[in-house]
């Protein structure tokens, strides 16, 4: 998969409610098609386990190449109890910063409070087109930076996040170790970068008159795109629980009365928004302790402060893991474990059509296209022609309920003053379903194609939501298929309009009733209305879907004459005989 490098404008509103109202005008729509000719004018986590051993020394990684995760020495446990003798007393007398830049990111250390200040992934934009920075400087200010250690219990006589480290460097410069000891609390920092991949290696140790202390480390103050709007709701901790096999996340309401602890055998834990993510990962079946917090911090959008989710995992006097902090990319988070795809929620009800559908647009674009735009045309002619004989069949259906319309305006005319709460009203649906019968219509028939078209219709949505190969994914003059035209008159939509509209009249209408056409015919209105602040690549698909159906219908229309009209039915007057 691509990595996106072009700058993009993220949408300020993430519009959780689309796929509903997109919904509401599918069922709109099939409404007024087929049950009017029935009323003519009236329409119907695990439980706690015991606490584990303290964590072991960490043992020198060796870089490891993008798609396999850094090797990390199996613990040997020691009592956190146990007592060692206090180190010498060792600090900086002045802050320095500590940098490591390679292809893939740039990260920033300080050695005061040996934490994290920036980290910046250089192949992706925020939303004002600078490489995305994944620390929020003011968020973080308040709520503590990256890699900060958090004591939920015992609590160390100094705090370890303000006092100056000493540094020392790896000789490549891919590594540092920070420590700090005031002849009473230690503590000893290390971290090795990986300049092929987005892992890195992490191992934090503290104990105060040589007793081991448990701590927690942590990523609070925001993560990922902080330029956009609403940032705080697109941000949520997570983990992994081995022993269900379940990937589960907590969002800042949860911890609105305080933090929230879960511990257990965690595959990997962190902290994520849509498309990137900071996860911490042990070696085996280790368990840990995962913290949520929530944090009332401003960010770089909003100064106003919002609740912001942080996590902090460990719980060890001494922990380790090797940490993840990059984009959502299937391939990218496959190659560290199978298990992170998790992390890219496709949806509950439609996932097992939008990830396919979304492995097949990526081929496509990897083999084929080279363009995500042209990727999702390509596959809408193939489903289009894949629910062909499906269309030919509603086609059929319709035709044959246009022919029967003389009879079924009888019908309707022989009921005309009969209310809908009005007993004969059965009487009448019953006459028109025997009309139906006796000439083999299927009055749902003409539903089919679209009914079938809106999971895939659903999918799409899903994938344009949640893919960040759609991210920044340029087609023509659009510059981001996962959000609306940045255009001050929205092309795609419009055109959509036209070809819904012209696809509609070339369209055999079932009811003869005038009312029914007019509303038919301010269907590509609503549609039109529905779709223009919706990614431009779900408008792209609907589009050639509509002009792919208007090839279909002129074929169909050639070759498939209209059914002969049925002669009206005889009607009988009250109080006299039948009349034609």
């Amino acid at each position: 998969m691509a990595d996106t490098n072009s700058p993009m404008n993220l949408n300020p509103n993430p519009e959780p409610q689309m796929n509903k109202r997109l919904m509401l005008a599918f069922l709109l729509m099939g409404a007024v098609l087929f049950l009017t000719p029935y009323f003519y004018k009236a329409v119907m986590p695990p439980a706690p386990v015991k606490h584990p051993a303290a964590a072991s020394t960490a043992a020198k990684p060796a870089p490891a190449q993008e798609d396999k995760a850094p090797e990390v020495a199996a613990p040997a446990p020691t009592p956190a109890e146990k007592s060692q003798p206090a180190p010498a007393a060792t600090a900086a007398e002045k802050e320095d910063l500590f940098t490591v830049d390679t292809k893939l990111y740039k990260v920033v250390m300080s050695n005061q409070g040996a934490v994290v200040r920036s980290w910046i992934l250089k192949k992706y934009k925020d939303g004002a087109g600078r490489p995305l920075q994944l620390v929020s400087p003011a968020g973080a200010a308040k709520a503590g930076y990256p890699l900060s250690l958090e004591f939920l219990k015992a609590k160390p006589s100094v705090d370890v996040n303000q006092v100056l480290y000493t540094a020392h460097p790896d000789q490549d410069g891919l590594g540092i170790s920070y420590q700090y000891s005031d002849g009473t609390v230690a503590v000893e920092k290390k971290l090795r970068f990986d300049p092929d991949s987005y892992l890195s290696q992490v191992s934090a140790q503290v104990s105060q008159g040589g007793v081991g202390l448990p701590n927690l480390v942590v990523w609070r103050g925001g993560f990922g795109d902080a330029s956009v709007q609403n940032a705080n709701t697109r941000q949520r901790t997570l983990f992994y629980d081995t022993a269900s096999g379940k990937l589960v996340t907590k969002d800042a309401k949860a911890a609105k009365n305080g933090p929230v602890s879960d511990y257990g055998s965690y595959q990997f834990a962190g902290i994520e928004d849509t498309y990137f993510a900071a996860v911490f990962l042990p070696r085996g079946e280790t368990s840990f302790e995962v913290v949520t917090f929530s944090d009332n911090v401003p960010t770089g959008a909003d100064k106003a402060e919002q609740a912001y989710a942080g996590a902090a995992v460990g719980g060890a006097a001494h922990n380790q893991f090797a940490l993840f902090a990059g984009p959502k990319d299937l391939d990218i988070l496959r190659r560290v474990d199978p298990r992170l795809e998790q992390m890219v929620d496709f949806g509950r009800w439609f996932g097992f059509i939008a990830k396919p559908l979304f492995l097949v647009v990526n081929w496509i674009n990897d083999h084929m296209t080279r363009n995500y735009g042209w990727a999702i045309v390509v596959v809408t002619i193939l489903i289009n022609f894949a629910l062909l004989p499906m269309r030919l069949t509603s086609m059929k259906s319709m035709k044959k309920m246009q022919a029967l319309q003389p009879q079924i305006a009888t019908i309707n005319a022989k009921y005309k003053n009969v209310g809908l709460r009005d007993p004969r009203k059965a009487d009448q649906n019953a006459e028109v379903m025997e009309l139906y019968k006796k000439h083999g219509v299927n009055p749902m028939g003409g539903c089919l194609p679209m009914v079938l078209q809106l999971p895939v219709f659903i999918a799409f949505y899903s994938v344009l939501q949640v893919a960040i190969e759609m991210r920044a994914a340029q087609w023509l003059w659009v510059t981001d298929l996962s959000q609306p035209e940045h255009l001050p008159i929205r092309i795609l939509p419009l055109a959509m309009v036209v070809a819904q509209f012209l696809m509609q009249k070339m369209t055999p209408n079932p009811s003869a009733d005038p009312n029914q056409q007019k509303m038919m015919m301010m269907m590509p209105l609503i549609f039109g209305f529905m779709f223009y602040s919706a990614s431009s690549g779900l408008v792209l698909y609907w589009l050639t879907s509509n002009l792919v159906g208007i090839a279909q219908q002129w074929f169909i229309n050639k070759s498939m004459p209209a059914a002969p009209s049925q002669q009206p039915l005889a009607v009988a007057k009250k109080g006299s005989g039948s009349k034609r």
